[in-house]
């Protein structure tokens, strides 16, 4: 895994303190990281969802855009919608410690996720149940055939 890059904030204060550096990423970087694209990353940006800082033409993305980036990710895998993830992140943003209002809205996406997904598996039961009917059906009938072609 590439080594990773520490950008200096300003310059040492007259006291002689250093100060804090800060984790950068590159794009390629945030891609091996979480084993997505460059392009999907792009795409996050172009959604809003990532703002990485410019330098001409180099993203630099600073640990707020990792997090985020996790985040919207972790939220596709659970089947949100880019809208929802960008309302959460939005959330996040506004109290990154989290709050009575994020936590509220957080569970209110989660339920309907729920609903929707036992709609689906109540539609993928009575699909196996049609469809166990039909090879019910297809054997009975190719018995049927069979009897018929051995008299």
């Amino acid at each position: 895994m590439p080594k990773p890059r520490q950008e200096a904030m300003a310059s040492p204060p007259a006291t002689g303190a250093l100060k804090p550096q800060r984790r950068t990423y590159s794009i390629g970087e945030l891609s091996r990281l979480f084993e997505v694209t460059p392009r999907t990353i792009r795409f996050y940006e172009q959604e809003g969802l990532l703002a990485p800082e410019r330098r001409g033409q180099t993203r630099i993305y600073h640990e707020k855009d990792r997090v985020r980036l996790k985040l919207t990710l972790r939220g596709k895998r659970l089947g949100f919608t880019l809208a929802e993830i960008r309302e959460v992140i939005e959330l996040y943003d506004a109290m990154p410690d989290g709050n009575a209002r994020q936590l509220q809205r957080m569970l209110e996406i989660l339920s309907a996720k729920r609903a929707e997904m036992q709609a689906r598996l109540e539609d993928i039961r009575l699909m196996q149940q049609e469809l166990d009917e039909v090879e019910s059906r297809c054997r009975s009938v190719l018995e049927q055939l069979d009897r018929h072609d051995v008299t």
